[in-house]
């Protein structure tokens, strides 16, 4: 068996919640924490690798086997021979985070301070964090909720971050590319909001929609944005730029196509013209 960074089944070692991943942008292994096992999301971003993907929100959390799950896995990778079995090249052989991510919305769930709080409880005694990053990865639709915020306290607390994605700073492109039902406008809010608990990183993911390549209306919406949000103060000093390098299993798929390295280094040195810290992976 081979985990590459193009491989990022979630039931590659036949856990429910718990998955590796070697992940570009964290530079190693990444291990995945699903909550999203019914494969739900409240957004269908047109370049997502989730299969039979639905309209919804994560089902209720089986909070033991979350805990029984995590403790194996983290034996397995820091005692056993899990790089040698998925062939992990020496490099990479280092946890770099631990990814709340998986096949949906992951603040959807319910409880969801308490999957926090557990995540980074058991990570601790393992001493994982605070060596390796704890993240959050989300399109920040439900930073407004009292129970998000609370988990994002937690999160605080345990020394992660918020990767809050925006892929679009119109309202076009946000039903263009997530089939958004909320305005940019309001995705800023949240994203100020996200901020407010929770250090936050600003993930960028940029695709050649039907040939059209990065439009310079989305690239000065961009810009005018960031120059808001540095203007706010707001504590999001970094933003990750990156392109599709998997196949969509959406409907969209046949119409989507990486965007080059070219483009997106120009993009990323505009940005930082407006005072972000910019990383860039492809």
């Amino acid at each position: 068996m081979l985990i590459t960074t193009n491989n990022h089944s979630r039931d590659i070692v036949g856990l429910t919640y718990i998955y590796p991943v070697l992940s570009r942008r964290a530079g190693g292994l990444s291990i995945g924490v699903n909550f999203n096992t019914n494969n739900a999301c409240n957004w269908r971003c047109v370049y997502c690798q989730v299969p039979d993907l639905t309209v919804g929100a994560a089902p209720k959390i089986d909070f033991q086997l979350l805990e029984d799950e995590l403790r194996f896995f983290l034996a397995v990778v820091l005692h056993g021979d899990f790089y040698e079995q998925f062939q992990v090249p020496e490099h990479q052989r280092v946890i770099k985070d631990i990814a709340i991510s998986g096949n949906g919305e992951p603040t959807s769930v319910n409880d969801f301070a308490k999957a926090v709080e557990l995540i980074g409880r058991i990570a601790t005694e393992f001493a994982v964090l605070p060596t390796s990053n704890y993240v959050l990865i989300t399109n920040g639709s439900l930073a407004h909720q009292p129970k998000v915020q609370a988990g994002l306290k937690v999160l605080k607390d345990y020394g992660g971050e918020v990767w809050f994605k925006f892929d679009s700073a119109t309202d076009e492109g946000l039903v263009l590319m997530n089939n958004a039902r909320q305005s940019c406008q309001t995705h800023l809010k949240n994203l100020l909001l996200a901020s407010q608990y929770c250090p936050t990183k600003l993930q960028i993911c940029l695709v050649d929609y039907d040939g059209k390549g990065l439009s310079e209306t989305e690239k000065l919406a961009f810009l005018q944005l960031l120059t808001r949000l540095k203007a706010s103060n707001a504590n999001v000093q970094q933003v990750m730029l990156y392109t599709i390098a998997r196949p969509s299993l959406q409907p969209e798929a046949s119409r989507l196509a990486p965007l080059s390295i070219d483009v997106l280094n120009k993009f990323a040195d505009d940005i930082r013209g407006v005072g972000f810290t910019v990383s860039v992976s492809v």
